[in-house]
């Protein structure tokens, strides 16, 4: 079995193509025959050793993606070989196979191809907390999302405005600024000085809530363009670690609130995983929510895919296939 394997924890360079054993099902487990793999900022932490709960190297990266049960081990109840599954927390998913456990499949619905099902979940489910769970958003919002024109950014303006909420978008070129307008955003910015503006495009107010996958370079200003009481979301980090906080700022910012939410505490129980699940691809069914799967890549690309995304080089979802 082909997989990119994590050598050691640092740049691109650490991840190698290498046969590897196939993996065998144990108890409670599915084999599955990986048709798409998504690639993620998660990924890269994993990669450099950053990821809470990683295990240490040599390991297979990747933990996202979707394709067809192969064969299942003991005490399996609910899937069957044959069946079309996707997951977002499958250790060792850069590969063509994958053991996977039961629990965290999540059945693809008929029409759904495995490509879209692999670009739906991790940025489908993450935008969906961020927008009805971390802070649920209410008609009339203004909300700011930064890094409108990624993954989870396109998908979240469109959550957004499902909801109600006014859309103001930050991107670094007018390229991504078309792609966010085209999402839904009302207003669109670049990064500088956009606290001003978003103080200026809410007559003075500031906003609800400011949605933030950006982290160091984004966080001060971000906090400065918010309202009183406003929601402070911090669920990234792609340009670095915000600064510690100094818990004062929250008062004379007008009783802020901050959080850094991660999707595994939103999915923790099996049927809130299955619900945030079912209303992704039930969006993506009717039409309300388009995903953009922005580059394919071979699984023997892995390096320059994830190089791609850490540059900002791209929009949407990227894809690893292993059969092409």
């Amino acid at each position: 079995m082909r997989a990119i394997v994590v050598t050691r924890s640092g740049g691109p360079e650490v991840l190698e193509l290498r046969d590897e054993a196939a993996p065998e099902p144990g108890s409670g487990q599915l084999l599955v025959d990986i048709e798409a793999i998504g690639v993620n900022f998660r990924d890269i932490y994993e990669r450099e050793g950053n990821y809470p709960g990683t295990p240490p190297p040599p390991l297979v990266a990747g933990v996202e993606g979707a394709g067809t049960v192969a064969a299942v081990g003991p005490d399996v109840t609910e899937r069957s070989v044959g069946d079309r599954v996707a997951w977002i927390a499958g250790p060792g998913s850069y590969a063509e196979q994958l053991a996977l456990d039961e629990a965290q499949a999540l059945p693809v619905p008929d029409g759904i191809p495995s490509e879209l099902a692999a670009a739906a979940l991790l940025q489908g489910m993450t935008a969906h907390y961020l927008a009805t769970s971390t802070y649920p958003v209410e008609a009339g919002d203004d909300v700011v999302v930064h890094a409108a024109a990624g993954g989870v950014g396109l998908l979240l303006t469109q959550i957004v405005k499902m909801r109600g909420g006014r859309v103001i978008a930050t991107t670094s070129s007018e390229p991504k600024a078309e792609l966010a307008r085209e999402a839904g955003a009302d207003e669109v910015l670049g990064y500088e000085s956009f606290g001003e503006r978003v103080r200026e495009l809410t007559g003075g107010d500031g906003a609800a809530v400011v949605y933030d996958g950006i982290g160091q370079a984004t966080f001060d200003e971000s906090l400065a363009s918010l309202r009183p009481r406003g929601y402070m979301v911090s669920y990234g980090a792609a340009s670095g670690a915000p600064a510690p906080l100094e818990i004062r700022r929250l008062n004379v910012g007008g009783s802020l609130f901050v959080t850094r939410p991660s999707l595994g505490h939103y999915v923790a129980r099996r049927d809130e995983l299955l619900r945030r699940a079912e209303d992704v691809f039930g969006w993506i069914a009717d039409g309300r929510l388009e995903l953009r799967v922005e580059r394919r890549y071979p699984l023997e690309d892995a390096r320059r895919a994830q190089e791609d995304l850490a540059a900002r080089a791209t929009v949407g979802k990227l894809l690893l296939l292993p059969g092409s």
